[in-house]
């Protein structure tokens, strides 16, 4: 078997994964060599206490790498400051990713909801690897496709990458929150998220058109098309979709870990048995993210300890604010700081009750320029994004 028979063979068995309900783009998904966009890649160590990464870094020819390369799922490229490009082998990443080469199938899920005829204008936030950029060009002609990332780096590569295979759209080293290099698209998608949405996208989606983008710190999924008066208007979908944020630095802002350690098993400054059970925000996600629209920027951690099979959740914040909740026989919250960051969660929590509980997919988007926000299904919920 060749190489090119080799990844051919396996990008067309992707293909056949991720466009079953999307036939219209299996030839893109079959033409598009993401094994060579994605040469190196960051993986995961294992109960790596602090978020430790190791390089992978394959023959091109490898039966990993095109595995890893044609499997849906999400390839890591960037640690921290650090692009696998520029590691040396050994190499330890450490932190949280700031880029990567998200999984086929949901880019191709989102390029399916964009709903790009022939002859559209379509803008690619978040460049990363240019995979998405490449599909796009692909279907619809490099001349129609405009790709922007934050990172000069990323930008460069995914053109010469990109250029190999015959793939010229343009791209622009830029940040997308601020002006974009055309003044006018008919689609937009984002593979970073953000919020609030930029007034920038939504002064040059020409009405008619569509935007596709995730909302910061939730998996909110949100699809809106752009009315005549200047707002978009659409729904939260019902596949969930994560993406890093925008950044305007070479990484994200530390965590909040000095303030973990110093209010770990602090006594708070008021202490009281909480409202209701204390929830599981990893399993309890629609009341996550509704804490996270109401009370943005909040960090949540979560242990459970073996000995007794007691739960704990910490919400912390910038503003030196915490809260500690403890379940068990005799459940407790400790809070501190100038906010009551639990009374916060309770009050969304009751708010959402006293709205029936309803699903985040029933929440309606109104997105303009001048801000936006999520609507609850009678409206009584706004939600700024």
């Amino acid at each position: 078997m060749t190489e090119a028979s080799a990844w051919t063979e396996a990008a067309e068995a992707l293909a056949d994964e991720v466009t079953a309900g999307a036939p219209a783009w299996h030839d893109a998904v079959r033409n598009t060599p993401r094994h060579l966009l994605v040469p190196r890649w960051w993986r995961r160590i294992p109960n790596s206490p602090a978020r430790e990464w190791e390089l992978a870094d394959l023959a091109e020819d490898s039966p990993e790498r095109l595995r890893a390369a044609y499997t849906d799922e999400t390839l890591v490229t960037r640690v921290g400051p650090t692009h696998a490009d520029h590691a040396v082998p050994g190499e330890r990443g450490k932190g949280d990713p700031t880029s990567s080469s998200t999984l086929p199938g949901l880019i191709v899920s989102m390029a399916h909801r964009l709903d790009v005829k022939p002859g559209h204008k379509v803008l690619d936030v978040g460049t990363g690897s240019g995979y998405s950029a490449g599909l796009f060009a692909r279907r619809f002609g490099d001349e129609n496709v405009t790709s922007v990332d934050v990172d000069p780096y990323l930008v460069e590569a995914a053109r010469t990458r990109l250029a190999e295979f015959g793939r010229t759209p343009r791209l622009a080293a830029v940040d997308a929150t601020g002006e974009l290099p055309e003044p006018e698209y008919d689609r937009i998608m984002a593979t970073v998220s953000v919020r609030p949405v930029p007034a920038s996208w939504l002064r040059t989606l020409r009405p008619g058109g569509r935007l596709v983008t995730t909302t910061a710190h939730t998996a909110l999924l949100i699809t809106a098309d752009m009315g005549t008066d200047g707002i978009a208007r659409g729904t939260v979908q019902p596949d969930p979709a994560t993406f890093m944020e925008t950044r305007r630095e070479a990484d994200y802002p530390p965590k909040l870990d000095d303030l973990f350690r110093s209010v770990r098993v602090r006594e708070g400054e008021q202490v009281r048995p909480p409202e209701g059970a204390v929830p599981d925000l990893w399993q309890e996600w629609p009341l996550r993210w509704l804490y996270e629209l109401e009370t943005p920027g909040v960090e949540t951690r979560a242990a459970t300890y073996p000995e007794d099979g007691r739960r704990v959740v910490w919400l912390l914040a910038a503003d030196g604010s915490w809260a500690r909740a403890e379940d068990g026989t005799a459940p407790l919250v400790h809070q501190g700081g100038p906010r009551r960051l639990w009374d916060d969660l309770e009050r969304a929590r009751r708010k959402w009750e006293e709205n029936g509980r309803f699903s985040l997919h029933a929440l309606r988007a109104e997105l303009g320029a001048e801000g936006g926000a999520l609507l609850s299904p009678d409206g009584s919920w706004v939600l700024p994004v």
